[in-house]
Order: C-alpha cells, then sequence, then structure tokens
C-alpha cells in the first residue's frame, strides 16, 4: 500500500536562523509591518510504500533522521498527508 508522508523540518528555536531574518529584514522593506518572527525551514513530501501506516512513519522517520534533517541545527515532525 502507499502512503502519502509528510516531514516539516525547522532549524532548531535555540539557533539563529539567517534565512528567516533576511525574510523579516525584507518584508519589513515592503511596508509589511507586525510580524515577530520568521523561521524558514522545509516540507518534504513521500510517497512511501509499506504495509501499514506506522511502518511508513517508520520508514520516513529513519529518512529524516540519516538524510533529509541535520539533528545538529534541526528537527522534524513526520506526518501521514491528510
Amino acid at each position: 500500500m502507499t502512503f502519502q508522508v509528510q516531514i516539516k523540518v525547522m532549524p532548531l528555536k535555540d539557533l539563529l536562523d539567517p534565512q528567516g531574518k533576511a525574510v523579516m529584514n525584507g518584508l519589513h522593506q515592503l511596508g509589511i509591518h507586525g510580524i515577530q518572527d520568521v523561521r524558514v525551514g522545509k516540507h518534504i513530501s513521500l510517497s512511501v510504500e509499506a504495509a501499514t501506516e506506522s511502518d511508513a512513519l517508520a520508514l520516513a522517520k529513519q529518512a529524516a533522521e540519516q538524510l533529509l534533517a541535520n539533528p545538529v541545527m534541526e528537527f522534524f515532525e513526520v506526518s501521514l498527508a491528510d
């Protein structure tokens, strides 16, 4: 069975996010104010062939741990797509 799995990868909250800071500066330069903070991450969609939902999530988690996220700088969340 094929499952659609989503992985959200974001910078750790304790680390600076230079890309988020650049976006924040760009918004202010465009006159868009009131936004307090910007964090930029990655959204990854996977089609996973597995016997069960839990197997699909486990494969996606393994992919995130070994390749898609850098645990030193990022955290990730794995979920089934709606």
